[in-house]
């Protein structure tokens, strides 16, 4: 752009042209002056006033938004955990317990962490599972309450054998003794109840027949019976035995009789009650103050249930005078 300066003495304005670097000097100038009004406006709206850019305080504020809604979601997860852990521990410690269930073991509840997902993430992964899993294990128990009424008849409860004082003793007790064939001490996994052979054996709690072995070592003769609920009976020893491996029992059924089949000194019932896999006292499941007419009775009513079986029950049971 052309530039005029007055001539004093033609005393007319006069084109003049100015150096072309002085263009650059203003060019230069001017972006100078610009970006030290940018500079001090930074300075004094950071540094002097303490105030975020527009853009770093929009961010801040979606960056606090975001940590909240995390905060909330991780504390929805600290007390969904917390409700699992107690349906968990409930579960485990009372309804299995009762109803003689295995508990959940841990790796069956838990999911490896997914290395490429964050932390929350596989803990919502984690805390998923343990839900389904739980669910799953309640289903388990629920679909056992339905029958809860069958636990009372199905867990071992009674002698089994015929409570006559006088026919039979407690020969061996539950626990530690010197064994009576090759001596030293050894662990006793049941009671002995000493008898004469031919004594009739009854089965202690409704079941399932899982085991009927001959055998002329070790437990002899022996019928082994699943109760559910985490339990199972021994009969072992036996001079005879009147049930199959998949027969259904009811407590009250003759199953057996006295016998010295096996590694015994002498006839006996050597009686077992097994809960989860592990042996326990059956001293605590045999209630001897029973009466005879409660046994009879409860003989009785399992022989209505079973009519073949009737016969001989009540046989034997005249052929010692019950």
């Amino acid at each position: 752009m052309a530039r005029y300066v007055f001539n004093p003495i033609t005393l007319r304005y006069e084109e003049s042209e100015e150096p072309r670097y002085m263009k650059y000097l203003r060019i230069c100038g001017a972006t100078v002056l610009a970006a030290g009004l940018c500079f001090l406006y930074f300075w004094l709206y950071t540094f002097v006033l303490g105030w975020d850019l527009p853009k770093t305080a929009r961010l801040k504020r979606e960056n606090a938004e975001w940590q909240a809604k995390i905060a909330l979601t991780t504390r929805q997860l600290d007390i969904c955990e917390d409700a699992i852990q107690g349906i968990e521990e409930r579960d485990d410690n009372v309804y299995r317990s009762i109803f003689g269930l295995n508990i959940i073991p841990e790796d069956a509840k838990t999911t490896v962490p997914d290395p490429a997902a964050d932390a929350l993430t596989n803990r919502l992964a984690s805390l998923t599972k343990r839900a389904y899993v739980q669910t799953m294990a309640l289903d388990e128990v629920y679909g056992i309450a339905i029958n809860a009424g069958d636990m009372v008849s199905h867990i071992p409860a009674v002698p089994p054998i015929f409570p006559k004082p006088g026919s039979f003793h407690l020969a061996s007790p539950f626990g530690y003794r010197t064994d009576p064939v090759y001596g030293g001490i050894r662990f006793h996994s049941g009671q002995d109840l000493a008898a004469q052979t031919g004594y009739p054996v009854y089965v202690t709690g409704d079941g399932v027949v899982v085991k009927v072995n001959y055998s002329f070592s070790g437990y002899g003769n022996e019928v082994v019976v699943d109760h559910g609920f985490g339990y199972r009976t021994r009969y072992a020893h036996l001079s005879r035995m009147d049930v199959a491996e998949g027969m259904k029992v009811r407590r009250g059924d003759r199953i057996g009789a006295v016998g010295s089949s096996g590694k015994a000194t002498g006839p006996h019932l050597h009686y077992e009650v097994i809960y989860k896999g592990n042996a326990i006292n059956p001293y605590g499941f045999m209630n001897l103050e029973m009466s005879e007419d409660e046994y009879r009775a409860m003989i009785d009513r399992a022989s209505a249930e079973n009519a073949p079986q009737t016969s001989s029950t009540l046989e034997l049971l005249k052929k010692h005078g019950r």
